[in-house]
């Protein structure tokens, strides 16, 4: 399926729109999904047998390898996720109050450097549409059959004083669907959003959402969800070290490190000049070493005791090895689907098994970290 999609769908993906792009295959999974001779097809090509369970903030993740935040913001096509060999899947941003993002074009593909600009500003349906979503979808299938993860934003209309009543809103109304909660005061593409990386911002969110965690664990009889903090890889060292104090000391359960990065790389040429000349947030290969050092520093800053997920340049096992063994439990890729297609599931997964083998490894967990035992 790799090989199929960057001979054939990759080039011709380059002659449209990236946000079309986008959403046309999207909907395309959607599509396929909901047909068995397609799910069939996409389940040949994609999925695979190869377990490598992980423990992860008390629940066994069936690989490490899951779908970030970003790919599907209303959680569209849920069913088309599960025939890729996932073992998680991120969905969201979600905010509070729907709204349709920053004026097009918003989103651009640098090819050659494997990496997406994008301005998309939290473009969503909002939270009360994604829960009736996401209610009909357990009326027809019951329960999501791997961990599903709620990514949460900020509306644009909402002050910075009243965010984490816009974040304890939208995880309220989700809060029965999904099994573990994300935190994003990262995003570069909401104006201010970052502010509530300090302090005072960030205790007052994870306080609110807490406080619906409780509260609705308390009203169903069950457990409080874990509650991670996503984070952006232009923090520095110090800023870095402190938002992990932060984070942990008011209950976060972990940090997905990173977000897409306002830096940019040298263009090797005119095209890739102009993409990274657009204003918005930079992922894809060019962010996969900050990511990785970032790992790196938080698992070293929490001696190994504070769950990591490392996101940002994971498009191979390759990728996702270097993160794992930096200290990250559990990894995800966006642009990586973009530019290794559906079947990057599939490669990670048995690339991750070779590697085990070939260091001499039983487990996902003996690998974590490990560069710092070496």
């Amino acid at each position: 399926m790799g090989i199929v999609y960057r001979w054939f769908m990759r080039p011709f993906l380059r002659f449209q729109d990236s946000e079309r792009a986008h959403r046309r295959a999207l909907l395309g999974l959607k599509f396929m999904a909901s047909f068995w001779p397609a799910r069939w097809t996409l389940r040949a090509g994609c999925s695979h047998r190869v377990e490598l369970p992980v423990n992860f903030c008390g629940s066994t993740y069936k690989t490490p390898f899951g779908l970030a935040a970003g790919m599907d913001k209303n959680a569209e096509a849920l069913r088309g996720w599960l025939e890729l060999g996932l073992a998680f899947v991120e969905v969201g941003g979600i905010t509070q109050h729907e709204q349709h993002g920053n004026p097009r074009p918003r989103m651009f593909r640098a090819d050659k450097a494997e990496a997406l600009v994008n301005r998309m500003g939290f473009n969503n349906q909002g939270s009360l549409n994604v829960q009736k979503r996401l209610e009909r979808y357990s009326m027809r299938h019951g329960v999501y059959p791997v961990p599903l993860w709620v990514n949460l934003g900020k509306s644009k209309i909402t002050s910075l004083e009243e965010a984490h009543l816009d974040y304890a809103t939208t995880m309220e109304r989700l809060w029965p669907h999904a099994s573990v909660f994300v935190v994003n005061v990262s995003s570069p593409n909401t104006p201010n959003l970052r502010d509530l990386q300090n302090d005072d911002g960030l205790i007052r969110i994870l306080n609110a959402c807490q406080r619906v965690n409780n509260e609705q664990a308390a009203l169903s009889n069950g457990k409080v969800k874990p509650v991670l903090v996503k984070v952006a890889p232009d923090l520095t060292d110090e800023q870095l070290e402190h938002m992990v104090q932060t984070a942990r000391q008011h209950g976060a359960d972990g940090m997905v490190v990173a977000n897409t990065t306002i830096s940019r790389p040298e263009a090797s040429n005119a095209k890739e000049a102009k993409v990274f000349s657009e204003q918005g947030g930079l992922s894809g290969q060019p962010v996969k070493s900050r990511s990785t050092d970032m790992i790196r520093s938080v698992y070293r800053l929490t001696s190994g005791e504070w769950p990591i997920v490392g996101v940002g340049g994971v498009a191979s096992a390759n990728d996702a090895w270097e993160k794992i063994t930096a200290g990250a439990t559990l990894v995800q890729a966006y642009s990586g689907f973009v530019f290794e297609g559906p079947g990057l599931g599939k490669a990670v997964a048995k690339g991750l098994k070779q590697r085990l083998e070939e260091n001499k490894l039983s487990s996902i967990k003996d690998a974590v970290g490990l560069d710092h035992r070496s």
